[in-house]
């Protein structure tokens, strides 16, 4: 089982924080080998993982963006493309401290984007806030890449 949930049946990825009881099971000291045992306890867990639904979850992460108010659409509307929710803003002089939740997946080279549609007078910081499920769309995709990857190998 536990090699079992290093390579999740949905993409591959590791599943985590899960826990597998055994009911029965025998032993045979002439027919039951050890392979036997890994390959039954790996097509259980599959069964079973499956008819649970699973989803996969993605790391999001809360941002504060400063930002002057003449960027403010500009950024605004970055946040939105990479699937960020705003939480609010509050002012501070002439700057604008924006604040969203956005998947870290689409926050990857987020700096550089943020001072090139800002001439550089935005900054930013970010930390981890929680999991949550990634849309059923994305999911997809992201299951679809996997297997093409697998396949490749």
């Amino acid at each position: 089982v536990r090699a079992a949930a290093k390579e999740g049946p949905l993409a591959g990825f590791p599943v985590v924080d899960v826990k597998a009881v055994f009911y029965d099971g025998k032993m045979h000291p002439v027919d039951s080998k050890d392979i036997a045992f890994q390959i039954a306890g790996k097509h259980a867990f599959r069964e079973a993982f499956l008819q649970a639904k699973p989803c996969l979850l993605e790391p999001i992460f809360d941002i504060d963006v400063t930002v002057p108010e003449d960027f403010m659409g500009d950024v605004l509307g970055d946040i939105t493309a990479r699937r960020g929710r705003i939480g609010g803003m509050e002012t501070d002089g002439h700057f604008q401290i924006l604040k969203a939740k956005v998947p870290l997946a689409n926050l990857y080279k987020y700096s550089t984007v943020l001072r090139s549609i800002t001439q550089g007078k935005a900054s930013h910081r970010q930390k981890f806030s929680h999991y949550e499920e990634v849309p059923r769309e994305e999911e997809q995709k992201i299951i679809a890449a996997s297997k093409r990857a697998k396949d490749e190998d």
